[in-house]
């Protein structure tokens, strides 16, 4: 995957294990870390007075190593160990050692002149909220607004869930090693992360085959091979034919769902709509074919449609339950999203039953909880725990959207900025998948694409976008994606 794996706590645990057992001593591992976290000092930061705090574990070991690079690069830097020094085992006690300065007991006067603190204290693996002397430090450091260096996490961010144990204070950076975890892309984690460098420590990628990590960062890395470029036999039959179901009211909802499709390569979209409002599709731009309900049966049965999208603006109730399983069960692959998925509250077994991996659910977390029930867990447990049950592919929508496989991998997507909170963008992100489906494009790469397609749009589009806007950023996404493909490409030969 290049560096895109997120490695949970027990996974990166495992992998520092295997490097020691394949003569990688963890004493250079510990000293390479410390190297990384005085780095990003040195980067960042001119010769200012330094604090590191120090927990008893081996991020403290880190944070021994970087302050005594620091000193001999000329930063003026103070160290406080929680606990007891006699204390401390392992490797961190001989990194401890290794520090000729003062280790003054933790206590907040240890941050006065401090401008920039190390926060060795804890890592990832925190599995109780901070509390006593340490919540009033991390207290402290907030209410002085001091610029802060994590190691691996701020101290109190939960490494695989994003959670906030307790307390936590806000990093200008944060220093992790080898790979990311999930905690530094999900909410509310990641936003205390600030700049998330990944520092290379000397373990090596082979150990990657054993641990076997099942979640990712999204990026084009992940599913750039397979995204359905149009070839020269392609036309406009077989480069993709798109469903999209319109409802009588709400009618922009299909219509952005359709622009999406056709922008990022469906080669063909019908509009499939009530008989009452058709002229109001007709109005719209003249890409798309504007069909009648009344034929939704036979363009089903009669295989002129290779995948649907169902649900946004189309209305609850039984006829749109019955309209989704039709598909289903005519094994046409289907996006399912917004009223699709209420449509089912209640009745949700029937829904599961016809389902496949082929086709995506993309509930926000209101959707999410009146189909599955409520679920607890992080973002990440949540959309694993939701594609298990109904045995298709999840996008649980949201600021750190997260795409769910049936077979238990996962994708979190990191891309997404905030102005997408805008009424119809779902409905574009709902296009954007089912168009990449249409054209060939396996359920879950698909959900992946359109949604780091999307993130990327917006990007591209800055503050003030409207959903309309986001079709008319995509050409530019593309055309920079083929470039890249090409040149790689390109280097092989």
């Amino acid at each position: 995957m290049g560096g895109l794996e997120l490695l949970s706590v027990a996974e990166m645990y495992r992998a520092d294990a295997l490097a020691s057992s394949s003569g990688i001593g963890s004493l250079q591992l510990m000293e390479a870390a410390g190297f990384a976290v005085a780095h990003e000092v040195r980067r960042r930061f001119s010769r200012y007075h330094v604090v590191v705090l120090c927990g008893p574990g081996n991020n403290g070991g880190d944070g021994f190593v970087a302050a005594r690079l620091l000193a001999r690069d000329g930063y003026a830097v103070r160290v406080a160990l929680l606990g007891d020094r006699r204390n401390l085992g392992g490797d961190a006690a001989r990194m401890a050692s290794l520090w000729h300065g003062k280790i003054e007991s933790l206590s907040l006067k240890v941050l006065d002149r401090a401008d920039v603190v190390i926060d060795a204290l804890f890592g990832a693996g925190l599995a109780r909220p901070l509390e006593g002397q340490v919540r009033q430090i991390i207290e402290e450091l907030a209410q002085r607004q001091i610029p802060m260096v994590a190691v691996d996490v701020p101290s109190g961010v939960d490494g695989d869930t994003g959670a906030i144990l307790g307390v936590a204070h806000q990093a200008v950076v944060s220093v992790t090693f080898f790979r990311k975890k999930p905690g530094h892309l999900l909410l509310p984690g990641r936003d205390l992360c600030g700049d998330v460098v990944v520092a290379d420590i000397g373990i090596p990628e082979s150990v990657l085959s054993e641990v076997e990590p099942s979640a990712a960062e999204n990026h084009p890395g992940l599913w750039r091979l397979r995204f359905p470029w149009p070839g020269s036999y392609n036309h406009k039959y077989n480069r993709g034919q798109l469903l999209v179901m319109g409802g009588p009211a709400m009618t922009g909802a299909a219509r952005l769902a359709s622009h999406a499709a056709r922008r990022v390569g469906a080669g063909l979209v019908r509009l499939v709509v009530p008989a009452e409002a058709a002229m109001i599709y007709r109005s719209g731009p003249p890409g798309p074919l504007v069909s009648s309900l009344e034929d939704y049966d036979s363009l089903i049965s009669d295989g002129l449609c290779s995948a649907a999208v169902l649900g946004p603006g189309c209305g609850i109730g039984p006829h749109l339950r019955a309209r989704v399983l039709s598909a289903l069960r005519a094994g046409v692959p289907c996006v399912l999203d917004a009223d699709a998925l209420t449509s089912f509250a209640g009745q949700e077994k029937e829904l599961f039953r016809a389902l496949s991996s082929r086709s995506v659910l993309t509930p926000h977390d209101g959707e999410a909880a009146r189909l599955f029930g409520e679920m607890s867990g992080s973002r990440l447990e949540r959309a694993r725990h939701a594609a298990s049950l109904a045995g298709a592919v999840v996008l649980l929508k949201g600021s750190d959207t997260v795409i769910a496989h049936p077979d238990g991998r996962a994708v979190l997507n990191n891309n997404a900025p905030a102005w997408l909170a805008t009424a119809g963008s779902g409905d574009v992100l709902a296009g954007l998948i089912g168009g990449l489906m249409s054209a060939g494009m396996e359920s879950f790469d698909a959900a992946c694409a359109g949604c780091w397609l999307h993130g990327a749009m917006a990007q591209e589009c800055g503050p003030g976008l409207i959903a309309e806007d986001l079709p008319l950023a995509l050409p530019k996404i593309l055309r920079e994606l083929l470039d890249e493909a090409t040149a790689r490409q390109m280097s092989r030969m």
